[in-house]
Order: C-alpha cells, then sequence, then structure tokens
C-alpha cells in the first residue's frame, strides 16, 4: 500500500468544516484499497483571526510546510490572507482548475473536459498599486511578466496536456495584439517551450475570442495556459459553463508542494444546514491523490483518485444531487453515496 502520506486539512469558514468530513469520509471509504493518509485538521481563516489574533497562525504554516499535500476548505473575508500567502510562502505558481461537465449537472455542453492553468504569482495580482499625485486623483498598478514565470507555467500547462492524454493540445490565451510587451513576452514564451513538446498541439487565442468560445464550444478546449487575472476570470466561467461552482475542484501546484482546496467561497448563508454541494472539495481530494500518484511515482494514488470521480460521477448519474443543483440530498448524504460506491454497493 502506498504512503503513508501526511496530509494537512484546513477546516475553514463557513460550510468549511461540513464539507471537510465530507471528504473524510470518502477518503475513509478507499479503506484498504487505497494509500495510507494521516490527516491532521488545522484551523486558519476568520475563526483562527478571531481566536488567536491571525489568519494563518504560524502553528498551522509550519504543520502544511511538514505535510506531503494540503487540503484547504473555504475561508471567509480573511481569503487573502490564507490563500495568497500560502501560494507565495510555497511557491505555488500553477493554479489548476478542471472544469467537466457531470450528469444532470445544468452544463452547456456534454462532453465538456477541459483544465484552465493559470499562472499564480505575478501580473496585476502581484499588488504593485500606487496613487499618481496632482490636481486630480489617479491610481495606478503595473502589471509585471517575467520570461522565468511564463516558461514555468507553460511547461506546467504542457506537462498537463501529456498527463491527461486525449486531445493533447495547448492553447495560449492572451492579449497580445493590445499589451504587446507584458503578453507579447508570455506568448512568446509559451510558443518557444510548445517547441519542446512536438507531441502535443499549440495554438493561440485572444482572451476575448476565448471567452467567447468557452461558451459557444466549451467542448472543444483541453488545457488553456493563461496569465493570473485572464485566467482567474476564465476559470470561473468555465466552471460555470460546465455546470457550476460546486462541482469545481482547485490545486495551487508547485514544484515541491501543492494545495487543493474547492473554487467556492465559505457560503455562511447556509453555514451548519448540510445543504452545501460537497462535490467540488471530494474531487479536489482526488487531485490531490493524482498529484501525489505523478509527484511520488505511486500508481495506487492513481488508482485511488480514478476510483473517487468514477463515484463522484455515478452518483450524479443516478440524481443524488444537493439543493444547490436542485437535489433533496444533504451534504453528509451525498458524501455517504459516494463512500458507498467505492465500497461496492451503492447507498
Amino acid at each position: 500500500m502506498g504512503g503513508p502520506y501526511g496530509i494537512s486539512l484546513i477546516t475553514g469558514d463557513g460550510i468549511g468544516p461540513e464539507i471537510s468530513e465530507a471528504v473524510l469520509a470518502v477518503l475513509g471509504a478507499l479503506g484498504g484499497r487505497g494509500p495510507a493518509l494521516s490527516v491532521e485538521r488545522l484551523e486558519a481563516g476568520d475563526g483562527a483571526l478571531e481566536r488567536t489574533g491571525s489568519a494563518l497562525p504560524r502553528g498551522t504554516l509550519e504543520a502544511v510546510r511538514r505535510s506531503d499535500a494540503c487540503l484547504k476548505a473555504p475561508v471567509g473575508e480573511s481569503a487573502a490572507d490564507v490563500v495568497v500567502a500560502l501560494r507565495r510562502k510555497l511557491d505555488l505558481y500553477a493554479s489548476v482548475r478542471p472544469a467537466r461537465s457531470y450528469p444532470h449537472m445544468p452544463a452547456l455542453r456534454d462532453g465538456i473536459d477541459m483544465v484552465i492553468v493559470r499562472e499564480n504569482t505575478e501580473d496585476l495580482y502581484a499588488g504593485n498599486e500606487f496613487e499618481a499625485g496632482g490636481a486630480r486623483r489617479a491610481a495606478v498598478a503595473l502589471r509585471i511578466i517575467t520570461e522565468r514565470a511564463s516558461e514555468r507555467i507553460a511547461r506546467y500547462a504542457f506537462g498537463e496536456a501529456r498527463r491527461r492524454g486525449g486531445k493533447m493540445r495547448v492553447t495560449c490565451v492572451h492579449k497580445a495584439n493590445v499589451m504587446r510587451l507584458t503578453d507579447g513576452l508570455f506568448a512568446g514564451a509559451c510558443a518557444a517551450v510548445a517547441a519542446e513538446y512536438p507531441d502535443v498541439a499549440f495554438d493561440q487565442m485572444y482572451v476575448d475570442a476565448c471567452a467567447m468560445n468557452l461558451v459557444r464550444r466549451p467542448e472543444s478546449f483541453d488545457v488553456i495556459v493563461t496569465t493570473n487575472l485572464f485566467g482567474d476570470i476564465l476559470s470561473d466561467e468555465s466552471s460555470q459553463v460546465a455546470g457550476g461552482l460546486g462541482a469545481a475542484p482547485a490545486a495551487n501546484v508547485g514544484d515541491r508542494f501543492a494545495m487543493f482546496e474547492p473554487v467556492h467561497g465559505a457560503a455562511f448563508d447556509i453555514a451548519g444546514r448540510q445543504e452545501a454541494n460537497p462535490a467540488s472539495f471530494i474531487l479536489s481530494a482526488a487531485m490531490m491523490l493524482r498529484w501525489l500518484s505523478h509527484s511520488r511515482g505511486d500508481a495506487e494514488c492513481a488508482a485511488a483518485a480514478g476510483r473517487i470521480e468514477r463515484a463522484v460521477h455515478g452518483a450524479m448519474a443516478d440524481g443524488i444531487k444537493t439543493a444547490d443543483v436542485g437535489g433533496d440530498r444533504s451534504t453528509s448524504e451525498f458524501a455517504e453515496a459516494v463512500a458507498g460506491r467505492l465500497g461496492g454497493a451503492p447507498v
């Protein structure tokens, strides 16, 4: 059996604790047919800020650093102090957002199976802003795009296309016809890296055309690689086109560590009511296992990830859904249905 792997679990705020329990139930259902996982619950977010004075307590950060991978439930208003801090401290430079259509979900098309790979460390989101003086106020933001960051995110995207198989195509999304220096550098770096992957098809698309085509023909995309701001916007669009944020997992990946999280927020309005859809976090845990499989060379993790993904698909195919997508099952009931399929008999 693979592992043991130490997994840090930030249980978060709002619906975070509920969907964390759902993920633990599913991982527990793998039993002896999955890798050995040792999960440590940790606090971060609004509750941690109120109790300790820090949204990301030192003990939490140290425990995350010690672990093999991190699962992070959504946090509240202090999200930037948790998520952005972890990305920067751990150099998690690739934001990876799959979008897949599932049965009985409100997707625009069947057959959507794509992933957006977003550069996660620079662009306008680096926060280099200042006010310019003068009679009229003005604010300026500096957009930083470097060759190093562009090349490494491109290599991650091409590696992702190889891992996925299927279409084996990377689409570089930019606006180099307007931002000729910054996006021109990004597009040029992606094209240079493409030459290192002759087995993977490569094309380029302006961001406005990509936004349109995500609605018009989302099933045609495979891997999109893009800059930080564009990727943030397009990944939410792709998730909604594929059926909603409730089934949209995400990863923040570096060379040595990765953190996995649901796309949606803490949803304080339904916290404690067992109405939250845990599919996004469950699928994020499957992404974690896939990352462990290729970063540790552990085929058992890949097999476990596939079992979880098929179990989620099977539950949805049988019409088992939470209220956010028109169903009548609770958070824990959906998790039990997925867990039951891992053990053999459907729930």
